[in-house]
């Protein structure tokens, strides 16, 4: 077989494919190469080569190679790997899909999220789920970054959304939005209508800081530029500490969506140019673990579909 040949469209192929053929192409995939995934799947390894050679010959194009460290995927294996995903996460929504349709969906979807958190899609999604899904019960909570990721782990939630520094393995992370901060002074501040390019010049401002909830980044920025050494407020919640700003108690970073209002009104002032906003990513988050109960799972993916087509 060969990549570069002409393909033959086989139009009764979803007929005669064996779909368990795909199942065990993905575990291929997924394991890393054909001894692994017998290993993973306590099969013998001569049946697992067999079943992907068969999968091949059903498609007519190779689909994996093997090197050195496992397997590379060819353009062909690439596109019937997406394929096939779609078609096993498809199998594995029907019963939550049933259960909709009948209107059996009962139960809780607990959902923990950092303050001051302004997605559309984020809230088009709840109102949507609850339109579809009226006996289902929603529950958020809000704290600071690290407190949501715990809460994930430990299995006080199903769903969170926010930020984190690093990567835990136990979790999914599917990106909701770009948030950018900025770092806002109030009417009163002999900043107020003047942009600073050199943040050193700030270092002796009083700040109004947010705790746990402050990001790593901004505190790494912070640090650097020795900003924040003088504490004129404190707050652990985005929006307390915009109405500490606001009022003049201290220049501090707030997301740019959560102070548009505040910026409209004349209330704040953003003091650094844009080029300078910090920017990071907002997670939705859940456990890494395929089992979810049926009102998590059709939460989740009306948060994922909405944000697809956004972005699409």
């Amino acid at each position: 077989m060969s990549d570069d040949a002409s393909p033959i469209i086989d139009r009764k192929f979803a007929s005669r494919v064996d779909w368990n053929l795909m199942r065990t192409f993905v575990d291929i995939v997924r394991a890393g190469g054909i001894g692994a995934a017998a290993r993973t799947l306590n099969r013998q390894q001569p049946s697992i080569s067999a079943a992907l050679k068969r999968l091949e010959d059903h498609v007519g194009a190779t689909l994996l190679l093997r090197t050195a460290t496992g397997v590379e995927l060819t353009a062909a294996g690439k596109a019937i790997l997406a394929l096939c995903e779609d078609m096993l996460e498809a199998a594995r929504m029907v019963p939550h899909q049933i259960a909709q349709a009948t209107k059996r969906v009962e139960g809780f979807v607990r959902i923990q999220i950092v303050s001051g958190l302004v997605s559309p899609e984020f809230d088009e999604a709840i109102a949507s789920f609850h339109r579809r899904n009226p006996a289902i019960h929603i529950e958020i909570r809000v704290s600071p970054w690290r407190q949501v990721l715990d809460a994930l782990e430990q299995g006080e939630v199903e769903i969170g959304v926010g930020y984190d520094s690093a990567v835990r393995g136990s979790l999914t992370y599917e990106p909701l939005l770009v948030e950018r901060q900025q770092l806002y002074c109030s009417r009163t501040s002999p900043y107020f209508g003047y942009k600073v390019s050199r943040l050193h010049e700030l270092k002796d401002e009083g700040f109004v800081l947010t705790g746990e909830d402050e990001i790593e980044l901004i505190t790494n920025l912070r640090r650097r530029f020795g900003l924040g050494s003088k504490v004129s407020g404190l707050a652990e919640d985005i929006n307390e500490a915009r109405r500490l700003i606001s009022l003049g108690v201290g220049i501090g970073f707030l997301p740019v969506l959560s102070a548009e209002a505040e910026v409209a009104r004349g209330t704040l002032w953003p003091v650094l140019h844009a080029d300078f906003e910090p920017s990071y990513d907002i997670y939705l988050l859940a456990k890494a673990e395929p089992a979810r109960d049926t009102a998590t799972q059709l939460f989740w993916d009306e948060v994922f579909r909405r944000v697809r087509a956004s972005t699409m």
